[in-house]
């Protein structure tokens, strides 16, 4: 590991810049110091003018601010304003830079030692300030100002305009050599670095340039009354110092202190606008799960322990020239300007499969266990990756982009998830799409169809399924599958279920008025049976419409055993309570065992089509189907099979004992009248059976449909 004194120079972005800056302005400042101190006193001279009461008093006033600086663990390399720079420049002025750097070394000695910082740091602060004190003098010269080392002088008002303009070379090149230095450890342009801190820069050199010519007149008038200064420069100190807290603030995590999402946006900006033609920037942002059961159990404090434990881990695993960044609460970013392959894989590796190694990477090393008060805590993370130009040519877009990815794979489960346009809910179609559902709900445009489930051991109709249909009036049919989903993904889903609750329980009344009394069932989400509330929207349905619980019921499907088990389980028992009636819905698709059908209080299954589909030319679906239905009845579970499509699965289902079935065998999903209409025409509760045809019927989607041979009814 190459280190530079105690830098590990792996984790400089640009290790060279950051050495060879180091080097120059530490060697050739303090070179150029010891030789001028050499100078002066091989000429017979003391570097010092022992008789001027005014140096010894400005002397004690910076030793005093060493003291202060160390105290308080600021050091002298910090952005507020300085009393010792005001201090020294003012010696510059009467007295020359050589007494003014030496002077200067007198705090940066003190603060360090107390701070317990490096030689080398010690020595590059001193040299920085020198080449800086240097600069100053020299425009002085030019402007006709010759301070004396020996002697005191007065300063007039002609001299002004140079020693300001002397003041601001002095800033100029002491702020340039550490934007310069530590932009090559970050990475990143220097005109960004200094773009983040010009203004508070600017406010604290500026007062220290104001105040520097004051302390010279005093000096040179009386200055037994240069202690009178230790009062403003001090609260010149701590006013600059709480603006640039507040500026830290608006762009510093105060908890981690890792840029916020203002500073990872400028900064990412200043990346994209320095990229190469060809170059590839990613960003990727994190999603902790369940970071509130830490706070819930552990107590806030712990809470944000382990957000500084993330942080730190974060700022371990990533690049030089990376930027980790928390955005709030639980989440993350870390940005990557320089996005390429190993030099090993960079001829099969493309900018995205990195960017998912990466992330993958990420994934690893924050699931190894943190140790908080004496636990260790597993935590898992979604990351969510979008790429630079790929997926947008902005900062923001990226964050908005990678934030959608983030949060697909924490519905997936997935970990990690790169954008996909196609599975970007936000989308300008998809957001038209989802308001112009806003409107249909509100003017009931969304219809329910119903198909009905009949009884393989009586042949009745035992119930229907309410399916959602939408028709849109430009765009025409839309499938279910893209509206629900964009419902689900876009929090819309709790009111379409309400929706769909309502339109079936007003149904169901309908049908009880006209002497049809069948139960209808209606699909419901992990999201709704999540809702605290959600048993009482049902109840009070159930109350307004003047219906039984037994008049509706509610299938889930097997998500909702995954997803907070025991919160789930609890407003399952809310609706057991009730007398609502549950099924569990596409049975065997997921992962959901008949363990959990223990702790899950449904009264029904309902095996997938998927199954049913190959049940007479596969044997091994076929024992599946048999195998769930046995264990179902062992447990008091009624089973459905959907998607009955011919006369044989019908057989062979009733030969394995289902309870009922529910396809096209017996109807399609029937509009709310045709429905009305077949219920009425086959008479609910009569014995009925499916329609036989002849063996040449065909396969299933040539057959006509079951309402246009209408089922016979038996007695």
């Amino acid at each position: 590991m190459r280190r530079f004194g105690r830098t590990d120079l792996s984790r400089v972005a640009r290790p060279g810049r950051f050495v060879a800056n180091a080097v120059v302005v530490s060697g050739v400042g303090n070179l150029v110091l010891v030789a001028a101190v050499a100078r002066v006193v091989a000429g017979g001279s003391s570097p010092v003018p022992v008789g001027e009461a005014g140096v010894w008093i400005m002397l004690a006033l910076v030793v005093a601010d060493g003291i202060h600086l160390g105290l308080t663990r600021r050091g002298m390399y910090v952005p507020g304003a300085i009393p010792s720079v005001a201090v020294a420049y003012a010696l510059l002025l009467v007295h020359g830079w050589v007494l003014a750097a030496l002077v200067l070394v007198v705090p940066v000695l003190i603060s360090g030692v107390m701070r317990r910082d490096t030689v080398r740091r010690l020595v590059y602060i001193t040299g920085h300030y020198v080449l800086a004190f240097v600069a100053a003098d020299f425009v002085l010269h030019l402007c006709g100002v010759r301070p004396e080392r020996e002697d005191v002088r007065e300063l007039a008002a002609a001299e002004l305009p140079a020693v300001l303009l002397a003041g601001t070379v002095l800033v100029g090149v002491a702020q340039g050599s550490s934007w310069l230095l530590r932009a090559s450890w970050r990475g990143i342009p220097t005109t960004t670095l200094a773009g983040e801190e010009f203004r508070v820069r600017v406010i604290a050199n500026g007062a220290l340039i104001g105040i520097a010519p004051l302390i010279a007149v005093v000096a040179h008038a009386n200055p037994w009354l240069l202690p009178l200064f230790v009062l403003p420069l001090h609260s010149l100190y701590r006013s600059t110092r709480v603006s640039f807290d507040r500026e830290q603030l608006s762009h510093r995590d105060p908890l981690t202190g890792l840029p916020n999402r203002r500073l990872l946006l400028e900064h990412g900006e200043g990346v994209i606008r320095a990229a190469p033609r060809d170059g590839r920037i990613a960003l990727f942002l994190l999603d902790l799960h369940r970071f509130h059961e830490v706070n819930d159990t552990l107590g806030h404090l712990a809470g944000d322990r382990l957000l500084r434990q993330v942080g730190e881990r974060l700022l371990r695993i990533v690049g030089p020239g990376d930027t980790v960044a928390r955005l709030g609460g639980d989440e993350f970013a870390v940005l990557v300007p320089d996005l390429v392959p190993s030099e090993s894989a960079a001829s099969q590796s493309s900018p995205d499969k990195v960017a998912l190694a990466l992330a993958r990477q990420i994934v690893e090393v924050l699931a190894e266990p943190f140790e908080l008060d004496d636990l260790a805590l597993d935590i898992e993370v979604s990351v969510g990756v979008a790429v630079f130009p790929d997926h947008a040519r902005g900062m923001a877009g990226l964050l908005q982009y990678a934030d959608v990815a983030m949060y697909l794979a924490k519905r997936l489960r997935s970990g990690v998830e790169l954008y996909d346009p196609a599975r970007d809910v936000n989308t300008r179609d998809k957001l038209l799409l989802l308001g112009d559902l806003r409107r249909a709900l509100d003017v009931r445009q969304v219809e329910l169809h119903y198909q009905p489930k009949v009884s393989f051991t009586t042949g009745r109709v035992d119930g229907c399924e309410a399916l959602v249909r939408w028709r849109h009036p430009d765009r025409g049919y839309i499938s279910p599958e893209v509206f629900v989903r964009l419902a689900e993904e876009t929090g819309l889903m709790p009111r379409l279920t309400r929706y769909v609750v309502d339109e079936a329980l007003s149904q169901v009344a309908r049908w009880r008025s006209e002497g049809i009394e069948v139960p209808v069932a209606v699909n419901i989400s992990a999201r709704d049976i999540h809702a605290p509330a959600f048993s009482d929207t049902v109840a009070a349905g159930l109350r307004r419409y003047g219906l039984p619980a037994g008049a509706l019921h509610l299938e889930i499907t097997e998500r909702v055993l995954f997803e907070e088990p025991q919160r789930a389980a609890a407003n399952l028992d809310a609706l057991r309570e009730l007398g609502v009636r549950l099924s569990l819905d596409d049975f065997g698709t997921g992962y959901s065992s008949f363990v959990h059908l223990r702790h899950i209080p449904v009264s029904e299954i309902k095996i997938d089509r998927s199954f049913v589909a190959r049940l007479t030319v596969d044997e091994d679906d076929a024992a599946i189907v048999r195998s769930t239905v046995d264990l179902a009845h062992s447990l008091g579970l009624r089973v459905v099979a959907e998607g009955v499509e011919d006369d044989a699965t019908w057989d062979r289902l009733r030969d394995l004992g289902c309870d009922s079935a529910q396809g096209w065998l017996i109807a399609r999903a029937l509009p709310r009248d045709e429905a009305t209409a077949w219920l009425a025409r086959h008479g609910v509760g009569a014995r009925m059976a499916p329609p036989r045809r002849p063996p040449d019927a065909g396969p299933p989607a040539q057959r006509p449909r079951p309402l246009q041979n209408p089922t016979r009814v038996t007695g």
